[in-house]
């Protein structure tokens, strides 16, 4: 990890890994309920959110919020936490191999 941002839970995550995480855990659905974008509510794919996301600062600000609580909650409740580190897996994204740690 990069020393001059410890404290940042988004430093090396990129934006496409933290829409395909909220993806995975709300579903196109629950996100549009939770942040109400058109991108997430009408025909919504992750190629035409991460275009409007890199241009509305104010949607970003939501969805990285919304990456950061998730994870919180996770690290509280000891969701999704893996035993012991293991070698990556070739179907398992980026994501989940940084996640691991």
């Amino acid at each position: 990890m990069d020393s001059s941002q410890p404290n940042n839970p988004l430093h090396g995550i990129t934006l496409k890994a933290i829409l395909e995480y909220l993806v995975a855990e709300y579903g196109w659905e629950r996100l549009g309920d939770r942040i109400q974008i058109g991108c997430f509510q009408n025909d919504p794919s992750i190629s035409s959110s991460l275009k409007f996301l890199r241009k509305t600062d104010w949607a970003r600000t939501k969805v990285e919020r919304l990456y950061v609580n998730s994870i919180s909650y996770d690290q509280r409740k000891g969701k999704k936490s893996v035993a012991a580190p293991s070698a990556p897996k070739p179907t398992e994204s980026v994501w989940d191999r940084a996640r691991r740690g």
